[in-house]
């Protein structure tokens, strides 16, 4: 039973270490996948309030779930007090498993993001892992007699505070300079033009359109193969979805970019040849001190060296205001929905180097001076 006891131990911290880590590298990530959850239940009407309140501090949230995740999965595999640990282990996977389960059963909310962006679990596989998790924490529980700690003195509590302060600093450190590794579709050496298209093999939904008539007082449906004489009065269009499609969604689903004037303008900013710049700005809510110098070198190298600088927001009047009338920096900005700058840009601001339609990096507003020494 020892063994047994042994493998469960490192199996369950170990996956627990690993999965914080990789939301770790990406903590903006998991916030705005809590973000999801809580807009739903706001909108469901459980205690609003309170939904709308987690909203704003998500990211907050995040870090604190990802350190928690981390220290408890060293704390397993060290044995660092391991009646608390297995309890608050526990209650977190059984968090976790209501947090799935609302996502495979309701399907309102698309996935839960347990490993983040780099490693996707379809709903059904989350919510197998954390039935199964929990029931190894259980046996754990059951069988903690043979879990023993592997430091006797204070070494597991430094261990654990070490722990911490690891995980916490990695995180405010890729908030800052973008996250180690990037998992999205807008990474370095991605065509944005080629991701914004159907994938290869893809199968569309196929609907059915019902069409409503009126005859004294009376709707009936029909089909566009039964359709009825000019005595009945149309009213209604209705579509109903016959058959889901297949692999039809494209991994770029929802970038566009539209100039003053609302036309769409995607395909020439992006298609056009020569080195240029996007910088993905949110919005001005953050410290304009922080990049603003850096941005203005950049933006008098890109004058020098005629490349174009395009800003993409979702704020279009305030940025306007402070590139255009504020400062005659003469830029043009670009619309473009927020989540999709959200993904595409985990700092605010976000500086891409473009080559036509490829990204050639990503820098965040901490690392303009780089993007301006390449």
């Amino acid at each position: 039973m020892n063994s047994v006891v042994q493998i469960a131990r490192i199996l369950v911290g170990s996956l627990f270490v690993f999965s914080g880590l990789v939301k770790a590298i990406d903590p903006l990530g998991l916030g705005y996948k809590m973000q999801e959850f809580f807009e739903v239940w706001a909108g469901d009407g459980y205690l609003p309030g309170l939904m709308n309140y987690l909203h704003s501090q998500s990211l907050w949230f995040s870090i604190t779930m990802i350190v928690i995740e981390i220290v408890l999965g060293i704390g397993l595999l060290i044995g660092w007090k391991k009646n608390m640990v297995l309890s608050f282990l526990l209650l977190l996977t059984l968090f976790f498993t209501f947090l799935t389960s609302y996502v495979l059963f309701t399907g309102k909310i698309r996935a839960c993001g347990c490993f983040g962006d780099c490693i996707p679990l379809t709903p059904i596989q989350t919510f197998i892992k954390d039935i199964v998790l929990s029931l190894l924490i259980i046996f754990l529980l059951i069988y903690k007699k043979y879990i023993q700690p592997l430091f006797k003195t204070v070494m597991g509590g430094v261990i654990i505070l070490l722990s911490i302060t690891g995980a916490t600093f990695l995180q405010f450190y890729v908030l800052k300079h973008l996250p180690l590794r990037d998992c999205l579709p807008y990474k370095k050496g991605n065509n944005i033009l080629e991701l914004r298209k159907m994938p290869a093999g893809a199968v569309p939904d196929k609907y059915e359109y019902i069409f409503v008539y009126e005859k004294n007082g009376e709707k009936k449906d029909f089909t566009t193969d039964n359709l009825p004489d000019s005595s009945w009065k149309f009213a209604d269009r209705k579509q109903k979805l016959v058959t889901k499609g297949i692999n039809n969604i494209p991994a770029i689903n929802d970038f566009s970019l539209s100039d003053s004037a609302g036309v769409n303008v995607t395909e020439a900013i992006l298609g056009q040849p020569g080195e240029y710049y996007l910088l993905f700005l949110q919005n001005m809510n953050t410290g304009v001190r922080n990049w603003s110098a850096a941005f203005s070198n950049l933006a008098q190298k890109a004058r020098q060296q005629n490349r174009p600088v395009y800003i993409i927001t979702a704020d279009k009047e305030k940025v306007n205001a402070f590139f255009n009338i504020r400062n005659v920096y003469n830029i043009p900005v670009l619309t473009s929905d927020a989540t999709a700058i959200k993904t595409a840009a985990r700092a605010n601001p976000t500086l891409f180097v473009m080559k036509g339609p490829v990204v050639q990096g990503k820098y965040s507003w901490a690392d303009i001076d780089k993007a301006i020494m390449r």
